[in-house]
């Protein structure tokens, strides 16, 4: 067995290789979250044989180079994370919340847990919306800073949070929050079943809701194991210039 890749970060194993999150995913393995863990203490968390893990990952080759986040620029990356994942929450949460409206009224005689799937998604929506609001509106502006001085001898550069870590801390928490929203919506929803007794939009929304799962996982995996410590890099560099 490859021994250095079951000592491996699971997080720096996606952050050098994007495909590798569909093999945790499949293992029932938190890559985002949960990706300051190693290979081998996540796979007896999930309870997965770390040998047909590796054997998997090994399986995939070669990564291509837009696989590999870790060669990404600190704009490049929050270019991507706005454009792609913040976009995508933004463009879904409406459809979604109008279609569990729609199966709460239809089927919530038969199926009472729509009820509480409606609230967990609503509260997740709102905090989301203001996540979002906190990252694009101060916390991204002063990382592009921070990437944009690192290269000038006399960078400095003010902070209104004294340190970096603070704030990411602070989106660090919110994603485990929204990951454990997520993990109660799978929970209630029997792993995004459709019952015998569902339509066409329960299968839909059902489908939608897994796939902003999905989405979720590679946008918190993006932040917490790519962006936030190449920032943390770059803010330490600069202090240790001005000391």
């Amino acid at each position: 067995m490859n021994e250095r890749l079951e000592q491996s970060m699971i997080g720096d194993i996606v952050a050098t290789d994007f495909r590798a999150g569909a093999i945790f995913e499949s293992y029932g393995i938190d890559f985002c979250c949960g990706g300051r863990r190693s290979l081998a203490d996540a796979c007896r968390g999930a309870s997965a044989d770390p040998s047909e893990v590796i054997a998997a990952i090994e399986a995939l080759g070669v990564a291509a180079p837009e696989d590999d986040a870790t060669a990404w620029t600190v704009d490049g990356l929050i270019d991507y994370i706005v454009s792609t994942h913040h976009a995508y929450i933004r463009e879904n949460v409406p459809t979604i919340a109008r279609h569990l409206a729609k199966l709460q009224t239809v089927h919530g005689a038969r199926h009472a847990e729509l009820s509480d799937i409606v609230i967990v998604f609503d509260q997740l929506s709102e905090e989301l919306h203001q996540h979002l609001m906190k990252e694009e509106q101060v916390l991204f502006p002063y990382m592009r800073d921070l990437a944009a001085r690192r290269d000038r001898p006399c960078g400095g550069v003010v902070s209104p949070f004294g340190t970096v870590a603070n704030p990411i801390r602070m989106m660090e928490r919110e994603h485990q929050d929204a990951g454990d929203a997520m993990r109660t919506l799978r929970e209630l929803t029997e792993n995004y079943a459709t019952p015998a007794d569902g339509c066409a939009t329960y299968a839909v929304t059902m489908s939608e809701l897994e796939a902003f799962e999905r989405d979720l996982h590679r946008h918190v995996h993006l932040e917490n194991n790519v962006l936030f410590p190449q920032a943390i890099a770059h803010e330490d560099e600069l202090w240790s210039r001005r000391g």
